[in-house]
């Protein structure tokens, strides 16, 4: 089985023997044995005289000095003879498996992308020379010398030939290695290795020759392996990825010293591969960070200068011809013409030479970049970290904080945590999408970097590494089977992420609250004037001089922070509750008590919070310009409460998210409600009581004038200097966010109409305009201009308050009654219109004067 030698021939001839052999099987007539013997002996003359004519010898063997059709190597590197051999010692088996369908559902279904191919025989290389490495450290002989004893991998192409040839130096496989290893779909031999070593050390290996290996067909139609192991003759594993496979002595010998060399003919639709280019690329993308060096042959064309030898003839044979034309007319013309004929000589004499292509071959290091994650964090620099980032993020800018942690429990794994100084401009138009932020690595070879639960979206800007020894992943290597160790390994790089920002935000309050108390400080010197004390700060002035710098660092880092991803930390608010306490202390926001560019957190709020204030105050809107000027925030200020400003249009919907902090109510000022909590309120809700039934008339007139527009009308406990408010129900949209519902690009009114605003006035019952108005209404509720003042104010309290305007056209028929009212114009005046006859006559007029103007 597995024999299948070509036909020589001159073969016949070369066994000793043969012919007798031959006489006694082959029946021959009596009468014509002798002139049979004669024609014979004839036929075996011409024969072994056209055979010394080919350069064939009597063994069956090419003559030294012939160019037979038997020397020409095939793809693998075999001659035809080799080939031969190989047939005759090979020995043919079968797959121990139902190998037709399986390898259909290898080429076809497991694997999602061709290039796949490439990583797993890396992968299965890279575990070859861990072998090797981890049995020489108790032989250190089974390396050898030389060569042999550098641990690398080297990829070659031939396009020529259609092949792609992986080689590595590692521990090899004997013939019942290719046996077992290749002979049964899936079985892996590191798997046994391990089992093996268990007891003697902790070795871990993605897999030696299974499945992966049969990634090979994805892009090869032929597989040849030619492996040497220390412990046998150099074999040749050979297969189509039919139901058979051939497994033989290399007739070469020992060609490659100790290794596996893999070479495999590329199919016709995957001829891409063979493109240095792109090999390079996926190397690159897969095992960039394999331990051991991985070279790529590079096949490089330039233009260099030969010898132009025609060039060289043709300027001789010239030469010799001018030659002999310039000593006939030397006899005839005396002139001295030497010095000339020296230059002439001298150009003469300089090689010709000619422009051709040459093509080199070359090894380059394909695989530079360190997996850094691997080594302890005191043992890596912070440009090794930025560098690792570039490369990481194709980023220009080096990170602006990063976490390099190792996680132990159920599941172990490396990782590196980058949190990049700006964000993507694309940010938020991929939260919707696969991340593609991570990169997942099993013993560094490269997996995925697309996942949909890895990180949650509001950390799609965190950019890093993870490296498992024992991630369980599918037979493809392509996606984890256990959704539980994905949320194992979320749930750590979440808490990690999170306490990097952590980090950060403690750095920057630390920092502002020395810079308040070097403030305080400096105000007491300046009143103080203790000798003693300036000449201690004289001698501490280097130390303070380096706080200030890190000090200032930290609280201008939080700020990029803060300005490139304050938005998916509030996001993050919304969506994850198990982490809203931690993410609330990451929040910013500027305040009635910061100065332009500042901001203050939740914390800081809560630190500085005056005496007996019980809640966290807020109002959001389109800009800090607008809000200062709010009346909600009116009694807020008189009191010295601190009011947060929120701006950004996620502010609010994330806040809503957050009852509280730290014990501390979260309050919206533009609500109904309002609650101070302090003992000051208990009085001015006495004087409340009593101006509600001063106002009784006013409130029942004007809501009898404005009918359903509003909800209910009462006294305000937060104005002070503004006669009227419009506030909002505890459960329904604030009018700033029934702005941003409107503006939607894809509105749907009727989806939110529901939680449309409940609008409540308040009035200022000790305002001038309020207390006339109630004077105008007691004396005459019919008056036509009491009602339209009545209207105006509630339109400017609309507007104030940051809702629209429902009926634009009354609104602007009002304010333009008002606007004659106050420049004493009366009702019956009407506007004027130019008389059309003067204009034409003017027109006329005009046109005839500019007549003789033109003509002259």
């Amino acid at each position: 089985a597995g024999q299948n030698r070509s036909f020589h021939p001159c073969a016949f001839i070369a066994r000793p023997g043969y012919f007798s052999s031959f006489s006694e099987r082959c029946w021959v007539p009596a009468g014509t044995m002798k002139s049979s013997t004669i024609l014979s002996v004839a036929l075996v003359a011409c024969v072994l005289l056209q055979c010394a004519f080919l350069g064939v010898s009597g063994d069956d063997t090419p003559a030294a000095d012939a160019a037979s059709p038997a020397a020409t190597l095939s793809y693998d590197g075999f001659s035809d003879a080799e080939k031969a051999a190989i047939d005759k010692t090979g020995s043919k088996q079968e797959f121990q498996a139902e190998v037709g369908r399986l390898m259909d559902i290898i080429i076809n279904s497991l694997y999602s992308k061709k290039e796949i191919f490439l990583r797993e025989l890396i992968s299965n290389a890279s575990d070859a020379l861990d072998k090797i490495r981890f049995l020489s450290l108790t032989d250190p002989a089974l390396l050898g010398e030389g060569d042999m004893a550098k641990l690398e991998i080297h990829i070659e192409t031939d396009k020529a030939a259609g092949t792609i040839t992986i080689s590595d130096t590692g521990v090899g496989m004997t013939r019942d290695d290719l046996m077992n290893n290749l002979g049964t779909i899936a079985k892996s031999g590191t798997s046994s290795f391990l089992e093996k070593m268990s007891k003697e050390g902790d070795m871990n290996l993605i897999g030696q020759f299974g499945v992966g290996f049969y990634s090979v067909y994805l892009i090869a139609d032929h597989v040849t392996v030619v492996t040497k192991n220390n412990e046998d003759k150099q074999m040749v594993w050979q297969s189509s990825a039919d139901a058979s496979f051939t497994i033989s002595e290399d007739p070469r010998g020992n060609t490659i010293g100790r290794g596996t060399r893999i070479t495999m003919k590329v199919k016709e639709d995957a001829t891409e591969y063979l493109e240095e280019d792109q090999l390079k690329t996926l190397i690159k993308r897969y095992s960039e960070f394999i331990n051991f060096p991985i070279f790529l042959q590079e096949t490089k064309t330039e233009e260099i200068e030969v010898p132009d030898e025609e060039a060289e003839a043709k300027a001789a044979a010239e030469k010799a011809a001018k030659g002999e034309g310039e000593a006939e007319k030397k006899d005839d013309d005396e002139v001295d013409v030497s010095d000339v004929e020296e230059d002439e000589d001298k150009e003469e004499d300089k090689p010709k030479t000619k422009k051709v292509k040459k093509t080199s071959k070359s090894w380059e290091l394909i695989n530079d970049t360190k997996a850094i994650w691997v080594r302890a964090p005191s043992d890596v620099t912070d440009d090794e970290y930025a560098n690792f980032f570039k490369s990481l993020s194709k980023d220009f800018d080096a990170p602006l904080d990063k976490i390099h942690f190792t996680a132990e429990g159920e599941i172990q794994f490396r990782s590196i945590l980058f949190i990049p100084k700006k964000a993507p401009s694309d940010l938020f138009d991929k939260l919707q999408t696969k991340q593609t932020n991570l990169r997942l690595y099993v013993r560094r070879v490269f997996i995925s970097d697309e996942f949909d639960d890895l990180m949650p979206r509001y950390l799609s800007f965190i950019r890093g590494v993870v490296d498992s020894e024992d991630l369980p992943l599918n037979v493809s290597r392509e996606m984890l089977q256990q959704s539980r160790v994905l949320k194992v390994i979320k749930k750590k790089l979440v808490s990690k992420a999170l306490d990097m920002m952590k980090k950060m935000s403690e750095a920057e309050e630390r920092a502002i609250e020395a810079e308040e108390d070097e403030s305080k400080e400096e105000e007491e010197a300046e009143k103080a004037e203790a000798e003693g004390k300036e000449e201690k700060k004289e001698e501490g002035e280097e130390e303070e001089e380096e706080e200030d710098e890190d000090g200032e660092g930290a609280i201008k880092r939080f700020k990029e922070f803060n300005e490139a991803f304050g938005k998916t930390i509030k996001l993050g608010i919304i969506e994850d509750t198990k982490n809203r306490k931690k993410l609330a202390k990451l929040l910013r926001f500027e305040s009635t008590h910061t100065k332009d560019g500042e901001t203050v957190s939740l914390a800081r709020y809560v630190k500085r919070m005056k005496e007996g204030q019980k809640h966290i105050y807020y109002i959001a809107g389109e800009n800090k310009k607008d809000l200062e000027h709010s009346p909600f925030l009116e009694k807020l200020k008189k009191r010295g409460y601190e009011v947060l400003y929120m701006t950004d249009p996620i502010d609010e919907y994330a806040v809503q998210h957050m009852d509280e902090f730290e014990d501390h109510k979260l309050m919206n000022a533009t609500k109904e409600d309002l609650k101070f909590g302090d003992k000051e309120e208990k009085r001015e809700k006495k004087r409340r009581e009593a101006a509600k039934e001063d106002m009784k008339d006013l409130t029942e007139w004007y809501k009898k004038i404005l009918g359903d527009k509003i909800e209910k009308m009462v006294i305000s406990n937060r104005l002070t200097t503004s006669p009227m408010a419009i506030v909002t129900g505890q459960y329904g949209y604030t009018a700033n966010m029934e702005r941003l519902m409107k503006a939607q690009a894809l509105n749907d009114p009727s989806r939110y109409s529901f939680m449309a605003s409940k609008k409540t006035v308040e009035i200022n019952p000790y305002h001038p305009i309020v207390k006339k108005l109630k004077e105008k209404c007691l004396s005459d509720p019919e008056d036509e201009g009491t009602v339209q003042l009545a209207h105006i104010l509630y339109d400017s309290a609309l507007i104030s308050a940051g809702f629209d305007i429902d009926d634009q056209a009354s609104f602007n028929k009002r304010m333009l009654k008002m606007v004659t009212s106050g420049l004493e114009i009366g009702d019956d005046a009407v506007v004027e219109e130019a008389p059309e006859e003067e204009e034409a006559e003017e027109a006329d007029k005009e046109e005839e004067e500019d007549k003789p103007k033109e003509e002259l």
